[in-house]
């Protein structure tokens, strides 16, 4: 009896193995290839024979074995069988090799343990829970970590995520603060025994809920106290970690997929075709199976004389039954398993195709594109859905600092006339910012007004741009040539504090408690009293004249809730000029402050500082806190940042989209930023009928809103489309299955992680997918690579259509291998997409001429091959069908399969050959560049065939295939001639000698169940008619043994040359005779 527990909770000790070993954790070690050394044989061959044709010919092979119903040799079958076999899994086993390699590349990666009080080097798979580790500045993160120390201040340390959430910028971790007084010092390390109860593994990249219990006391541990695998230490010398959760346990395992065998909607039709044609072939034999038992009832029998059979040895059911598995045998090559061999070289010369496509070259960084799997290519045409992620891929994830408003004033690139904005831009020269030092010299702004206002001291523009200043998450250093760098968590934060410190509000230096900027030259240093990031990124400041202020930088949905009435004009304005920055696809972000009272704001933190310490309901205790203060906010502004489009990604989804392809962008990005790029990007525009956002906080909200959303949509579609209201019942039940062929408008929907987390649920899933596949746009926001796979998983299974997942991080992996078809893009973010993809290049733009282009190609020929394929063995396997009518339905085969396999090789090889060197000649740009003039790509099939060279050349390819057969068989009847040839010569030689003879009854001859068809495969009926065997009298004279051989060796040729005679004279006197 097996039990299986489900872990719960994880409680982990420090410094104590086996403490720890009670709990049977898994190791460090990880594991994502599919095959063992034991195991690959088993696994693959049962992978392989999943394909319906190689268990047909499995079968088949078998049914060859048997001598009593096998004509053909074995060998024909199984040899083309284990090749395909055996290259299928050498390819198969390649693939896992470089698996296993990164797999041992990984886990045996050094890291320093602190084992008996000192460190030592210790594999990353031989790393235990409750291990402590050392961390050294750009060293990978080997298991989830507790953060207990570091360098910095406070315990701080930055870590950069790219291999979680895809952004390359760095986030900020901190220990506790009883931790991080252990610093670097080993023996008070060694000693520390805390407990920590935490959660059991989970894929929540951004949750993390535990207690540490040390030293009689207990202490709330959250997400930001962790370290994650797939992390880099970044800016920090070293930090200590208490491992948490290793290998498998560990988030980033937790959210990777796995390797899927992917099969294109070809391939699962051919399989099918092969059961339909299997029935069609059993169907073929039971017809002729009941025509041999027929015969052999009525006719059959009659040949029973010539044949050394005793009477009754066979019945006609058996013989029958014999038959049926013969033509099995024989009428197999309706489906010769030289398909799939066919298949795959012409996949292979398609694949060749898109790797030497120079028009997918990047030349900027010489990346040519690249497809990584031949099996694939057609599946390209076929795509419905595409799910991409945001960073990376469809921007370049470089932020500009574009334009602003303040106090209701426009500041930027605005002249008065829209239409001739590009070129007043042109003319105006930027504002020079080289009179100031520590300026960055790329950023540019071409209104002079912001400056301005700047010398002349408006305090609102002051303010405005102090905020810029502190109200972030930026780290600053000086490089070596003492030039201020800054280390930023989100693009659009270095662009804000860019801008700001061009303007002369520069970000200097931070500590945990305090921020240093310089205001206009002059040094100031801000007393930092509280830091959140719930709703908004807010900041509570004391300036150097001890006056307290909230600083507050957000989504204007949000923080226009929270201001004072006061503001209503300036809020109008505002409103105003952030939908202007919206249509021209800017990302906003709204400006504001509040000036709080010192007596006001000491109560409400120690009421924080007693939330914060709360084990029950803390979450909901401090979010009302945050809550209380953001409120009666005055608004200074708004800033309009563009996030740059890589080239082409406008064009390319537009060109999607008129191919009747929906584009959903899965991005781990907050929802404000991902609605901007889906604004920049056309997906989302202000002419659609609807925007819906979901964001309930659990499954009943989320599924409200689903419902209310469709209830919305449908009501508008039958508005439009209608002008009335439906009223007849049948109709209103029939509209939630056709409503989405009949939606005439433009929708989008928008969705954030965690209400995505429960519209995944199974009771709310249906209601997302509905409502998302009417939408013409769908955008997810802040979702987790998991996450990103089980929307691209719901859509496969209950749409059944075809999906393509593109990305460039290590967060869309998942997403990657769970689509049909996963395309990775070259990147800033490392190799983990391309090496998990089936296609990669370098721009987002080359996946329309991947899809439109090669895709189409590929399914379009493709078809045309199978077509033609069946066509060809449909024609030569009926003639067998066919002739069984004409044979006694003997088995026995019209055309020689020696020389049939012959021509099948030259016209299989020889056409493949043909048609790729035409085509890699007609697309040739060397071969175009050689000869423009002579070589016409547009019309050039019609072109040729003007050309008289042509016809001669189809001319002579005709004769010089079918010549030397014909040569052949000549010369072989006149010089090597077979006793049969001799017969057949005699024979003529006599009809003309001797005249026709009189008519008699045409005798018939009986067919061997060991069928005829095999005896046409052995040496013939020369050594039976010779033997005599076949020749009975009935009045056989009473002499011995020798005497009776003599006499028939004697006559043998006088009798037999009489009745074919005899026999050719009566059926040319009476046609009507049958078989």
């Amino acid at each position: 009896m097996f039990c299986f527990m489900v872990e719960m909770e994880r409680i982990v000790k420090a410094n104590d193995r086996e403490y720890n070993e009670k709990f049977q954790y898994v190791d460090n070690r990880i594991h994502t290839s599919k095959y063992g050394i034991l195991t690959f044989l088993p696994i693959n061959l049962f992978e392989q024979f999943q394909r319906v044709a190689n268990a047909y010919f499995l079968c088949l092979l078998i049914l060859q074995l048997i001598p009593e119903i096998s004509s053909l040799t074995w060998f024909t079958t199984i040899v083309p069988l284990v090749l395909v076999i055996t290259m299928t899994a050498v390819k198969d086993a390649t693939d896992d090799y470089f698996r296993h390699k990164s797999d041992n590349q990984v886990n045996n990666r050094q890291s320093e343990v602190l084992i008996d009080s000192k460190l030592q080097n210790e594999k990353w798979m031989n790393v235990k829970v409750g291990d402590i580790i050392k961390l050294e500045n750009n060293q990978f993160v080997a298991a989830d970590l507790l953060l207990l120390s570091s360098s910095e201040p406070h315990g701080l340390c930055y870590v950069e995520t790219a291999e979680l959430d895809g952004e390359t910028n760095l986030k900020v971790r901190h220990a506790l603060s009883v931790t991080s007084e252990l610093g670097a010092d080993i023996n008070r390390l060694a000693r520390f025994d805390g407990i920590v109860v935490c959660e059991a593994p989970n894929n929540k990249l951004d949750k993390f809920m535990g207690i540490l219990s040390w030293k009689d006391s207990k202490h709330s541990l959250n997400n930001e106290k962790i370290i994650l695998r797939g992390c880099i230490l970044r800016n920090t010398s070293w930090c200590f970690g208490m491992v948490i959760f290793a290998g498998p346990d560990t988030k980033l395992m937790q959210n990777s997929g796995k390797t899927k065998f992917k099969r294109t909607s070809i391939d699962r039709l051919m399989n099918a075709l092969v059961l339909w044609i299997f029935g069609f072939l059993i169907c073929l034999g039971i017809i002729l199976a009941i025509g041999n038992s027929i015969w052999e009832s009525q006719i059959g029998d009659q040949f029973r004389t010539f044949l050394f059979w005793n009477e009754g040895e066979k019945s006609s059911v058996f013989s029958g039954f014999l038959t049926f598995w013969s033509y099995i045998i024989i009428l197999n090559t309706v489906v010769p398993i030289s398909l799939y061999v066919s298949v795959e070289v012409i996949r292979l010369g398609h694949s060749y195709f898109i790797n030497w496509d120079r028009k997918m070259y990047y030349s900027r960084k010489a990346t040519p594109a690249e497809a990584r799997t031949t099996t694939l290519n057609e599946e390209l045409g076929q795509i419905e859905y595409i799910f991409s992620d945001k960073t990376g891929t469809l921007t370049q994830n470089i932020m500009t600092f574009k334009r602003c408003s303040i106090n209701g004033r426009i500041y930027g690139e605005v002249p008065d006339d829209l239409d001739q904005k590009t070129e007043i831009t042109q003319k105006k020269e930027p504002v020079d910012f080289s009179v100031k030092s520590q300026v960055d010299r790329e950023f540019q702004f071409f209104d002079h007004n912001l400056m301005e206002s700047i010398k002349m001291g408006d305090p609102k523009v002051h303010e405005f741009l102090r905020v810029l200043a502190l109200c972030h998450t930026v780290m600053s250093e000086e490089n070596s040539a003492g030039e201020l760098i800054y280390q930023v968590q989100s693009p659009d934060e270095g662009a804000l504090v860019t801008a700001a410190r061009n303007f002369g509000f520069i970000f200097k230096s931070r500590t945990p408690e305090t921020i240093t900027i310089e205001e206009l030259g002059t040094l100031v240093t801000y007393q930092l009293l509280a830091f959140w990031i719930l709703t908004t990124p807010e900041k509570g400041f004391r300036n150097p004249e001890g006056q307290i202020k909230l600083y507050s930088k957000g989504a204007d949905t949000i923080l226009f809730e929270k201001l004072h009435p006061s503001n209503e004009v300036l809020l109008s304005l505002t409103s105003d000029h952030l939908s202007e920055f919206a249509g021209e696809g800017l990302r906003t972000l709204a400006i504001a402050y509040r000036d709080l009272d010192d007596k006001y704001f000491k109560e409400w933190h120690k009421m924080l500082e007693d939330a914060n310490a709360a084990t029950e309901e803390r979450d909901e205790r401090i979010a009302g806190l945050y809550e209380e203060i953001e409120r009666d906010l005055m608004l200074l502004g708004a800033t309009a940042v563009e996030d740059k489009l890589q080239e082409g990604v406008i064009e390319t989804v537009a060109s999607l989209s008129l191919a009747n392809i929906k584009i959903w962008v899965l991005t781990g990005d907050k929802q404000e930023t991902a609605i901007n790029i889906g604004y920049a990007c056309n997906m989302l525009t202000d002419d659609m009928n609807d925007v819906f956002v979901i964001a309930g906080n659990n499954a009943v909200e989320v599924r409200e809103e689903l419902r209310k959303a469709k209830e919305n949509l449908s009501g508008q579609n039958r508005n439009v489309s209608n002008g009335h209201v439906v009223c007849e019942k049948k109709q209103q039940l029939e509209l939630d299955s056709i409503v989405e062929e009949t939606v005439t408008g433009d929708y989008a929907l928008i969705i954030n992680g965690h209400s995505l987390a429960h519209a995944l649920e199974s009771d709310v899933k249906n209601d997302l997918l509905e409502l998302a596949c009417m939408c013409k746009t769908v955008v997810c926001c802040r979702v987790t690579p998991l996450q990103k796979a089980q929307v691209v998983e719901l859509v496969k299974k209950y749409r059944n259509a075809v999906t393509l997942a593109i990305g460039d991080g290590a967060n869309d992996v998942s997403m990657i291998k769970s689509a049909h078809i996963g395309v990775g893009i070259s990147g800033q973010e490392g190799l983990q997409a391309v090496l998990a993809s089936d296609y990669s290049f370098a721009q987002f733009r080359y996946l329309q001429r991947l899809l439109l282009v090669h895709g189409r190609w590929s399914y379009f020929r493709m078809c045309k091959f199978l077509c033609y394929f069946f066509y060809k063995n449909f024609a030569f396997t009926l003639v067998h069908f066919w002739f069984g009518f004409f044979c006694g339905f003997s088995a026995q085969i019209a055309l020689d399969t020696s020389y049939w396999t012959f021509i099948n090789h030259v016209f299989i090889w020889g056409s493949i050959a043909i048609y790729f060197s035409i085509l890699f000649t007609m697309h040739s740009n060397g071969i175009f560049g050689i000869f423009p003039n002579q070589f016409p790509f547009v019309g050039n099939a019609r072109h040729s065939l003007t050309q008289k060279c042509i016809w001669l050349v189809i001319l002579l390819t005709t004769v010089a295939s079918v010549l030397p057969v014909v040569v052949f068989k000549f010369l072989k009847v006149n010089l090597y001639p077979t006793l049969s040839d001799q017969i057949r010569r005699w024979q003529k030689a006599q009809k003309k000698a001797r005249p026709p003879s009189s008519r008699r009854p045409r005798t018939r001859r009986s067919s061997s169940r060991r069928s005829g068809y095999a005896f046409a495969h052995q040496e013939g009926y020369g050594e039976l008619i010779t033997s005599g065997k076949n020749m009975r009298t009935k009045n056989p004279p009473p002499t011995s043994g020798l005497e009776k051989t003599h006499y028939n060796s004697t006559s043998w040729i006088e009798n037999l040359c009489k009745k074919t005679t005899e026999t050719v004279s009566s059926f040319s006197q009476d046609k009507t005779v049958k078989l």
